[in-house]
């Protein structure tokens, strides 16, 4: 018997790998997170599969889940949205896990953060702008931050920040973020990113409070802030020009 922490990937049914679909398929027990993955991406499992929604479940309802799995050799696929090593909670399971001797897998999956990206049909790092991406969230009851990574001391680095925003904590997050970058920093708020219900709204970080309600943009949203987001390039990078060599392409020759 073993678990397979699959993940989801940020909503779409087609975007799961396919390691994760055919995994999917095989499992005669699928655990997936009801609240955050969508029914559609059920689609990929076996028509009798046990389907157990742990939205509702603590952890030792799930780990009871484990325990009655392992007693019949039953595999789990247990879903996570996006990609599980990003907030996936399952470092508690995976101690469950090592507890009961169950063995287990981490199945990669596209994360909301570069669907997201997806959405704005904007990349992350360009040439001349910023070549770091920060992920980072508000601190929330279940889960804090350390000080150490508060969001305006992250905002410090100039750098493009993915920001998972966590419930009624939009304001105190735009606030901290206006203390360290200009009021024309680019940013972008998206919500379901590759949901069919997708919501995107692009703007600057001093405009955007007095153009949406955060009440809207609650759950299952990503705040998205930094230079590059302005889609403008200052420079062109040097890999593809015809003047720059590297192991499988010589530079053309200057003209004379």
């Amino acid at each position: 018997m073993k678990v397979y922490f699959i993940g989801a990937g940020p909503g779409a049914a087609d975007l799961i790998t396919l390691r994760g679909a055919h995994l999917l398929e095989r499992c005669p027990v699928v655990m997936y997170a009801g609240s955050l993955v969508p029914t559609d991406v059920l689609t990929h499992c076996s028509s009798s599969a046990k389907i157990i929604d742990s939205s509702c479940l603590n952890l030792d309802e799930q780990t009871e889940q484990y325990k009655n799995a392992a007693a019949h050799d039953l595999d789990i696929a247990r879903l996570h949205s996006g990609d599980p090593s990003i907030y996936g909670a399952i470092q508690e399971q995976i101690t469950r896990l090592k507890e009961l001797g169950i063995t287990y897998e981490i199945v990669p999956g596209v994360s909301s953060f570069t669907a997201a990206a997806a959405a704005l049909a904007t990349p992350l790092t360009v040439p001349g702008g910023s070549q770091t991406i920060i992920l980072t969230r508000a601190s929330g009851r279940a889960s804090s931050v350390p000080e150490k990574e508060d969001i305006g001391s992250l905002a410090q680095h100039d750098a493009t920040m993915c920001i998972f925003l966590s419930g009624n904590h939009f304001d105190e997050t735009l606030s901290k973020l206006r203390e360290h970058c200009p009021e024309d920093t680019p940013v972008a708020l998206v919500r379901r990113a590759t949901w069919s219900d997708q919501q995107v709204h692009t703007s600057t970080l001093g405009a955007l409070r007095n153009e949406i309600r955060s009440a809207d943009w609650q759950l299952t949203t990503l705040l998205l802030v930094g230079k590059n987001l302005s889609g403008e390039l200052t420079r062109e990078s040097a890999l593809y020009s015809a003047t720059y060599s590297h192991r499988f392409r010589r530079a053309a020759k200057a003209p004379l």
